[in-house]
């Protein structure tokens, strides 16, 4: 019994051998006489147990049964190991007809020994930047290297790019590795799903940025480095890159992968899935609109700040460009590549023209002179024409420079 019920019976025990009334024994209790008459009855019928409470002892009536905690700890253990509590309440509900709370879940799940999937670390002290106010006015993208597909399957990298404003996947593709390839085909999708974006928000990746230190002498007289591949047609379509410092300047990217590793790798594992075209189907046809529906927000501006395509070629303009200077047989070579140039109906010969040539994202070559295409290839791997090497020595080094200097062409690595 507890203080107050003990109380209680030595109060209604003075009562009932008189030795006070029952107005009395309603004060010093802070009850009505009418409840204190219908205690002073209990406690002649039953004595000092009689004022306990009815239900003591007893199980709540909405517990859940031995059998559906069984069924649920089973396929916890089988069927969706590697799920968050959130994540496998959802599954519960959604999949298999359970109807329980997610703290109920919670609680059996730690009554049964079974931990949470991941630590709660304490978190350093950071100021939150405030999101952009239109959707298209930042993106931010990035790789994620893991073993998306399970201990057994290919190691792969997700490609990802999400809205600041609204934090909804606008494209996403699972490839080999962070090439700039990849970081095309993700622009392509963006392109195609949402349209041009004003600014993307990146970290310092050598696809995106030139972090070597060589200058070549053009560059030199410009007094800035020529951009990477990626960089080249992010200047074409006016989308301003932002550089990030550290990993937490672009914390929307980040913690989206973070919730990717969670739920992604345990729907992709739960599906048997492991292969990247069945993985990507996957993502493309149901996972990213799952995931905009669960965790995109509205922005503070409904208006879009996308640009449209209107006089945007994308399979011109998304691709790898390398400047070249057709040879006297009327070809261009790149590495151990080279594309015949047939006659045209303006030059019947295009030797020692400076042309533009281009490698889509199917593989396939086109060159380029004066924006006119002129010649074609069929489609190639992805991979980098071979870098030229000048080495000019003089005769009589000035004092303190040095016997050689290298010149490089930028911009032609994957």
């Amino acid at each position: 019994m507890t203080q107050r019920e003990l109380k209680r019976a030595q109060i209604l025990g003075f009562v009932v051998e008189g030795h006070l009334s029952l107005k009395e024994a309603a004060e010093q209790l802070s009850i009505s006489v009418r409840q204190a008459r219908r205690l002073v009855r209990r406690y002649e019928e039953n004595g000092a147990e009689g004022l306990a409470h009815g239900n003591r002892g007893r199980g709540a009536p909405n517990q859940i049964s031995e059998e559906v905690r069984s069924r649920i700890l089973s396929l916890v253990e089988t069927k969706y190991t590697g799920f968050n509590d959130t994540h496998l309440h959802e599954v519960l509900c959604e999949h298999e007809g359970f109807e329980l709370g997610r703290e109920t879940l919670r609680r059996l799940l730690r009554e049964a020994g079974i931990g949470p999937k991941r630590r709660r670390r304490s978190r350093k002290h950071r100021r939150r930047r405030t999101p952009r106010s239109q959707r298209g006015m930042m993106i931010q993208w990035d790789g994620s290297p893991h073993r998306w597909l399970g201990p057994t399957g290919p190691w792969c990298v997700l490609m990802a790019a999400v809205d600041d404003s609204d934090g909804k996947i606008q494209s996403a593709v699972f490839v080999e590795s962070e090439t700039s390839a990849a970081y095309l085909r993700l622009l392509d999708g963006v392109l195609g799903r949402a349209g041009i974006p004003q600014s993307i928000y990146q970290d310092r990746h050598s696809a995106l940025r030139r972090n070597d230190g060589h200058w070549s002498l053009s560059e030199q007289l410009s007094g800035e480095q020529d951009p990477t591949q990626v960089g080249a047609v992010l200047k074409d379509l006016s989308i301003r890159p932002i550089f990030a410092r550290s990993p937490q300047g672009k914390g929307r990217i980040e913690r989206f992968f973070g919730v990717a590793q969670d739920r992604l790798c345990a729907e992709l594992s739960h599906r048997k899935i492991q292969t990247l075209e069945a993985a990507n189907r996957y993502l493309r046809e149901e996972w990213m609109s799952s995931y905009n529906r669960k965790f995109g927000r509205a922005p503070r501006e409904m208006q879009s700040a996308y640009r449209n395509l209107v006089g945007v070629d994308r399979h011109k303009t998304i691709t790898f460009r390398y400047s070249r200077v057709v040879a006297s047989d009327n070809t261009v070579t790149l590495g151990s590549l080279s594309i015949q140039i047939p006659p045209g109906p303006r030059r019947r010969s295009y030797a020692k023209a400076k042309v533009d040539v281009r490698q889509h994202l199917d593989g396939s070559w086109s060159v380029y002179y004066q924006d006119q295409r002129i010649a074609q290839h069929e489609p190639t791997p992805f991979e980098g024409p071979e870098r030229h090497r000048i080495k000019t020595r003089r005769s009589r080094p000035a004092k303190g420079a040095s016997e050689s200097v290298e010149l490089y062409w930028p911009g032609e690595s994957l």
